[in-house]
């Protein structure tokens, strides 16, 4: 029995046991065939939107900045996230950062871990791998028990503080996921030892030496870096954390040919591409409470909807697709190679 027909088993027998915002600067470009189609969704009644995604693509969730204990439209999107993922097939779900608000957890038995993730993120087809990083709020609590979630939890996946794997590109290609650890590389939060007393702990330049290593040495045909913090966005935080991250980890991006940088942390849909860069910078909104948000120079979409990202690789297609928290896709993009 595969994954799907098992994942489907177990619902039923569940089921059984208990009775504003801106908009495209250029047009998007879709696939010709990514009509959205729709299904009914059994959290709230009302239809979402399916995309088209190709029978050879792999797909994963990109979500941040969840937790708030159900509230805010958290426990919403969750249902919404379950029900889509009845409908197409997800390998993994990516948590880059602010899994926990607002202090981070103290321990590996925090009840927030059950308020904030597992009770919320219940859904059958969410029981996948958790590739999760931290972000600036766990930074403010224990950082180290969120790594070691890892031997209590099957699902929640965080080998180190920074990691990189492998993962399945499309039917015969390969994609690099290279996971960072972004407090550690912006001086406001190294300088904060009253709040953030564990980032100025961190060697800064043993992880930027890993990533370019660790990108200098890829064969894969797609490279994804993923982070919590922006390194391109619209957001009224201080400008120094993303001049930070510009002048630490962009020229690697660059130098490497990084195909897409992920990120959250500023709580609404961004997608930029600055002018002469080849790298798809995305910021993915938050699991619940979003912000407003303006475009940029560069800015491609924006919105200031809550909600996650679907990500879909095929041999020589990478693409993504917005979706909020009511089941719309907002915008869908992709670049092939």
């Amino acid at each position: 029995m595969n994954r799907r027909n098992y994942l489907q088993t177990l619902s039923a027998l569940f089921a059984a046991s208990a009775l504003g915002g801106c908009t495209s600067v250029d047009k998007q470009k879709e696939r010709a065939e990514d009509k959205p189609n729709t299904a009914n969704s059994v959290s709230d009644g009302n239809a979402f939107d399916i995309p088209a995604l190709s029978k050879e693509s792999k797909n994963f969730y990109l979500v941040s900045d969840l937790g708030r204990n159900g509230y805010y439209e958290q426990k919403m999107i969750a249902g919404l996230m379950g029900n889509l993922a009845e409908k197409i097939d997800i390998e993994f779900i990516a948590a880059a950062g602010d899994t926990h608000h607002f202090e981070g957890v103290a321990s590996i038995d925090d009840p927030l871990w059950m308020t904030n993730y597992e009770q919320i993120y219940s859904h059958p087809e969410l029981m996948l791998e958790w590739f999760a990083i931290n972000g600036n709020h766990e930074y403010r609590g224990n950082t180290q028990a969120v790594l070691d979630y890892s031997k209590k939890s099957r699902r929640w996946v965080m080998p180190s503080r920074y990691y990189s794997k492998v993962v399945e590109g499309g039917e015969n290609e390969k994609a690099l996921l290279v996971f960072i650890d972004t407090p550690p590389l912006i001086d406001k939060y190294r300088k904060d030892t009253e709040q953030y007393p564990d980032a100025v702990r961190q060697d800064m330049n043993a992880q930027l030496q890993w990533i370019e290593k660790t990108l200098a040495a890829s064969t894969e045909k797609w490279k994804i870096v993923i982070g919590h913090h922006p390194v391109y966005a619209d957001t009224p935080k201080s400008e120094s954390e993303r001049a930070d991250m510009r002048s630490r980890l962009e020229p690697l991006l660059d130098k490497y040919g990084v195909d897409m940088y992920f990120c959250g942390h500023i709580h609404n849909f961004q997608h930029i591409q600055p002018a002469g860069s080849k790298v798809d910078y995305l910021v993915n909104t938050s699991g619940s409470l979003p912000r407003k948000v303006k475009e940029i120079e560069g800015t491609k979409f924006c919105s200031p909807d809550a909600g996650f990202t679907i990500v879909s690789m095929e041999d020589n297609q990478l693409s993504f697709y917005l979706m909020n928290g009511k089941g719309k896709k907002l915008y869908a993009y992709s670049r092939t190679k």
